[in-house]
């Protein structure tokens, strides 16, 4: 009996890894192992980096908040001890969002808790 070999099976995988090095540069876009290593290592970078974002954005909404508080004649943690102990519940994404473009609001904010 001849070796069965499911070679629509393994074509569908390599054509689907392949599609996901299209755009890459030189042999990672079209050589099987190369492209798949290329592509492993992208998908891990990008795994990685959903995290690492999150945690960039807030390091930017606290210099957002702090920016803005400076303005008023406070800093960023006076401005989060006073919120917290005045019961204002807003996140730092708010917070940075007010801070930056409704400034206004930001100050009527900074002065309920002064």
């Amino acid at each position: 009996m001849p070796r069965s070999v499911n070679n629509v099976a393994s074509r569908a995988r390599r054509k689907r890894i392949l599609k996901l090095a299209k755009g890459f540069f030189g042999r990672k876009k079209n050589v099987w192992t190369v492209a798949k290593n290329a592509v492993e290592k992208g998908l891990g970078y990008a795994y990685r980096d959903r995290k690492q974002k999150k945690r960039e954005f807030r390091g930017v909404w606290i210099a957002r908040i702090n920016a803005g508080a400076r303005i008023h004649g406070l800093s960023y943690s006076e401005l989060m001890g006073k919120l917290k102990k005045g019961g204002i519940d807003l996140n730092r994404k708010v917070l940075a969002d007010l801070a930056m473009n409704h400034p206004a609001a930001f100050e009527a904010i900074v002065k309920k808790v002064k």
